[in-house]
């Protein structure tokens, strides 16, 4: 899209991509959320809701008829066919729900899609900029069992169903390495966005 720099960011889970998220949406960045989307597409009286409970029945409801997550992902976490049929279902309605979103944009925009499994999805060349924000495995494992009330058992399994770090950076224009400090992992991405603000406006 002319005058429009599309970056794509990715990270594995407990990496701090929402930290980078939120700081590059202060530098004025248009952020498109693909879990926000993801739970859009999946609310009561949906049709992607209805078809996840086709696939994988009631279990997965709340006594309210919303969708139970925990559930959920104790279903396709353990299970990768199950899980190649939840991404089936939802993706799709995720990528066009973006896809609106981003021809919204104003022409000088930084549009960032916020994309948890870009990689694993094979999504990282439609985007101008892939970033992937990296951190320690022993540090993300602590901050899912200390922060989220995972056991470790279920943070492991959550980081195996994931790409590994090296697929992620293989696909990067730039890794943020997240070992330390938020502070620092935010000046990391002041400096990136002096760079991509730069190259937007190289475009117009």
């Amino acid at each position: 899209m002319t005058g429009i720099l599309s970056v794509g960011l990715t990270g594995g889970i407990a990496s701090g991509k929402s930290a980078v998220s939120a700081r590059m949406a202060e530098h004025g960045a248009l952020i498109i959320d693909a879990d926000l989307l993801a739970r859009q597409v999946l609310e009561p009286g949906t049709e992607g809701l209805d078809e996840v409970v086709a696939a994988f029945g009631e279990q997965v409801l709340t006594t309210e008829g919303g969708l139970d997550r925990a559930a959920l992902g104790r279903v396709v976490f353990a299970d990768d066919d199950a899980r190649a049929r939840l991404n089936a279902i939802v993706h799709p309605r995720v990528r066009a729900a973006a896809a609106a979103l981003r021809e919204s944009a104003p022409a000088g925009s930084i549009v960032v899609e916020d994309i948890p499994l870009l990689v694993e999805t094979g999504q990282q060349d439609r985007f101008d900029v892939v970033v992937v924000v990296q951190a320690p495995h022993p540090e993300r494992v602590r901050r899912m069992v200390h922060n989220r009330g995972m056991s470790q058992d279920d943070a492991e399994a959550r980081i195996r169903a994931q790409a590994t770090d090296a697929e992620r950076a293989a696909a990067a224009d730039v890794v943020l390495i997240n070992d330390g400090r938020l502070s620092h992992l935010q000046q990391k991405v002041d400096e990136l966005m002096v760079n991509l603000s730069e190259r937007v406006r190289a475009t117009q």
